[in-house]
């Protein structure tokens, strides 16, 4: 899960509009600027350019109206447009809180991190507790993979405000990101213990998500399932519920769920092979074949042609899974399960000398996998 969902994004900064009862042009800056940042608000975004733009008219570097206009460009997602605003914004004003903010969320929105912290950070210079642009850096710093500075800006955070959803999301994701799954559970549950009743149906799917690398396949069930019972087509409830009981060695069940899957996605390949999979499990053979046979309808998938070869061996014709392994292995020959699959099938195929001959093939590589280097000893003991 590089990201199971996306950060929930914090409200935007709106500026407080001066009013101006002595000079008239000011008092008409004044209205102008309300009327347009109202527009924004109902999402009215043609009607708050018209009034930004008649602000300019007036006063053409205004602040207000380059800061608007540059909100209403991103508001419709026209990232580039929106920062030729800002950055005009800050030529004339370069302390501009509400520039700075903007510039910085549009570089994030074009992936560019390192410039968004940049603006981020200088941000901050003017005003250093603002938990909004705070748990932005801590994110931007994420998807660099920075994890000191990420975490210390979270915490940061949270030190302010304990309960703060968007350090506790993006802590979870960080600490997921890097495999840290216990401390990902840690933060999700914390989202999910004060939810009251109310708690976000991606937080289930992550909670599930921790406990299925962690491989305590039981309590993802639970959460998985609670995930469904408030959207019981959520693609990632269905998923996780499927491979669930899958690890649970429950065929029968992890096949149920990738059906749903694929009655809204009858052409996930992935999916496909997965059900073969379940299927070969339970011994329908005939059932998997048609699901692998699906996949590589759609295009080549080795899984799906490793399934089909693992069918092979299953009812003893060793000699055709024999051919369709080595074939995977010249395009993937660094995969060891391959190679333990087509020793075992040398060796039921009574062709005890190959099997060894292949094992040696893959050390050659200097990949240490000792499940492998086991089996290889005991068929050299046997000679």
């Amino acid at each position: 899960m590089s990201d199971l969902f996306d950060q929930m994004t914090p409200p935007d900064l709106m500026p407080e509009i001066p009013v101006a009862e002595e000079d008239p042009k000011l008092k008409e800056i004044s209205e102008l600027s309300k009327q347009g940042y109202a527009f924004l608000k109902e999402n009215n975004i043609d009607k708050a350019i018209d009034s930004f733009n008649k602000i300019l008219i007036i006063d053409d570097n205004n602040n207000y109206a380059l800061v608007g206009l540059g909100d209403s460009e991103r508001k419709q997602r026209h990232f580039t447009e929106a920062t030729e605003y800002y950055n005009k914004c800050l030529r004339y004003h370069p302390g501009n809180n509400y520039a700075l903010f903007g510039l910085a969320d549009c570089y994030k929105a074009m992936n560019q991190y390192h410039k968004a912290i940049e603006i981020w950070e200088r941000y901050l210079v003017h005003d250093d507790k603002n938990i909004t642009v705070l748990t932005r850096v801590a994110d931007a710093y994420r998807k660099i993979r920075d994890f000191k500075k990420s975490k210390n800006l979270y915490l940061q955070v949270l030190d302010v405000e304990e309960d703060n959803a968007y350090a506790l999301i993006g802590l979870g994701h960080l600490h997921y990101d890097f495999k840290e799954y216990r401390d990902a559970l840690y933060y999700w549950t914390k989202m999910y213990d004060s939810g009251n009743g109310s708690i976000d149906i991606r937080v289930l799917t992550s909670i599930g998500n921790c406990y299925r690398k962690l491989k305590t396949f039981d309590k993802g069930v639970h959460f998985f399932s609670l995930a469904l019972d408030m959207e019981p087509n959520n693609f990632y409830a269905l998923f996780g519920m499927a491979d669930c009981y899958r690890g649970l060695n429950q065929h029968s069940k992890s096949i149920i769920y990738w059906n749903r899957i694929l009655e809204n996605d009858p052409g996930n390949k992935v999916i496909l092979t997965r059900a073969g999979d379940a299927c070969r499990n339970m011994g329908d053979f005939d059932a998997a074949t048609r699901y692998y046979q699906k996949a590589l309808d759609i295009e080549f998938d080795i899984y799906a042609v490793l399934g089909l070869a693992l069918i092979s061996k299953a009812q003893g014709n060793f000699e055709e899974a024999i051919s369709s392994l080595s074939k995977l292995i010249q395009g993937d020959p660094k995969n060891y399960r391959l190679y333990m699959d087509l020793a075992d099938c040398y060796v039921k195929n009574g062709q005890k000398k190959q099997a060894i001959e292949s094992l040696q093939s893959f050390q050659r590589y200097g990949i240490r996998c000792q499940i492998l280097n086991d089996y290889l000893d005991n068929l050299l003991q046997e000679r």
